[in-house]
């Protein structure tokens, strides 16, 4: 997932975090409202966060205000503002965060000595569109309570210990695109369900290092991703569907499962940029479209393929053997094996 495109939309979402972590607001336009500094203090004391009282509430470290569609409201929260200055200080997710009612954006991550739950305050906060709760070692299911949050588009859960099935309703989010559950323990298969969510030409999901098993919904054909990255799960079966000459995919990573399909008749899109589908049990040959991609990364590694690498475009220049490697009948450059 480490690929320019995921960076890129990744910092687009926390822009408002960086911002904050070096230019706090000293506009006296974004002066919180009285209620939310009261909600703003309990936070304070629960976590024992060293705010600074003596200015402004909407101009404490971490805290977003908005002074357009809610102005003098607090609307955003990034907790690991505190979290990189006291990494070792215990915390816990604050049940008073859910009466801060115009919050759009919530990040809580990267704290080494998290203990507890997720609190289903945070179920009435109807304007909230992003939710990143990584890298704190959650356990337990995929809260329930988290379907009510209709407005959410941005879902990030990765890095954690949750367990428990994908849940269906996920797709009752009517306007979800990014969703990230990767490096979890999550178990069983992919919910037909989430076909049902808007697809659209930014839809990102990653579902990476967990146990799921089973086939790739059908109902994903409709889908245009921009990027989905299903790699070392137990999913089978084939992905033809994913693909197609008028999709916008850029990245695509399936490796390390057990898929099995033709590749020969695959039709890649020209917007591929990052291919990986290593180490399952795809067979037949490399297309030959695939030199008119602008392949940044490739990798076919440890499959059933057979046939003459294509020659041309950057499969020779910009990847070695081991993009090829540990195939049944594979031959040409860069491989040091020569087609007969």
């Amino acid at each position: 997932m480490s690929t320019a495109a995921t960076c890129t939309r990744h910092l687009l979402l926390l822009l408002f975090l960086s911002s904050l972590l070096v230019h706090p607001s000293s506009s006296k336009e974004e002066n919180c409202n009285k209620d939310d500094r009261r909600v703003l203090m309990k936070i304070k004391k629960d976590l024992d966060i060293p705010w600074t009282t003596s200015v402004e509430c909407c101009e404490w470290g971490g805290v977003s205000c908005d002074s357009d569609v809610h102005p003098h409201r607090v609307t955003g929260i990034a907790f690991q503002y505190f979290f990189q200055r006291y990494p070792n200080s215990p915390s816990h997710f604050p049940e008073a965060i859910g009466d801060l009612p115009y919050l759009t954006e919530i990040y809580f991550r990267k704290q080494s000595n998290f203990s507890g739950s997720i609190p289903s305050s945070i179920a009435k906060l109807k304007y909230l569109t992003a939710l990143d709760i990584s890298w704190i070692n959650l356990t337990g299911n995929i809260p329930d309570f988290f379907g009510q949050l209709k407005s959410l588009t941005y879902l990030r859960l990765s890095f954690n210990k949750l367990t428990g099935p994908i849940p269906s309703w996920l797709s009752q989010i009517p306007n979800l695109s990014f969703i990230d559950l990767s490096r979890n323990m999550l178990t069983g298969t992919i919910p037909a369900s989430l076909g049902n969510l808007k697809a659209n030409d930014q839809f990102q999901l990653y579902l990476s290092h967990n146990q799921l098993s089973g086939h790739v919904p059908d109902s994903f054909s409709g889908f245009n991703f921009f990027e989905i990255d299903l790699s070392r799960n137990m999913l089978q079966g084939d992905l033809s569907m994913l693909f197609g000459h008028n999709k916008t995919v850029l990245t695509m990573d399936v490796s390390r499962n057990m898929f099995e399909f033709d590749m020969s008749k695959l039709q890649l899109p020209k917007s591929l940029t990052h291919f990986d589908i290593s180490h399952n049990k795809i067979y037949g040959s490399i297309p030959r479209a695939t030199i008119d991609l602008e392949l940044q990364f490739f990798n076919v590694s440890y499959n059933r393929l057979c046939g003459k690498i294509p020659q041309g475009g950057n499969l020779q220049t910009g990847f070695d053997y081991s993009a090829f490697f540990h195939n049944l009948c594979l031959c040409g450059a860069p491989l040091n094996v020569t087609c007969k």
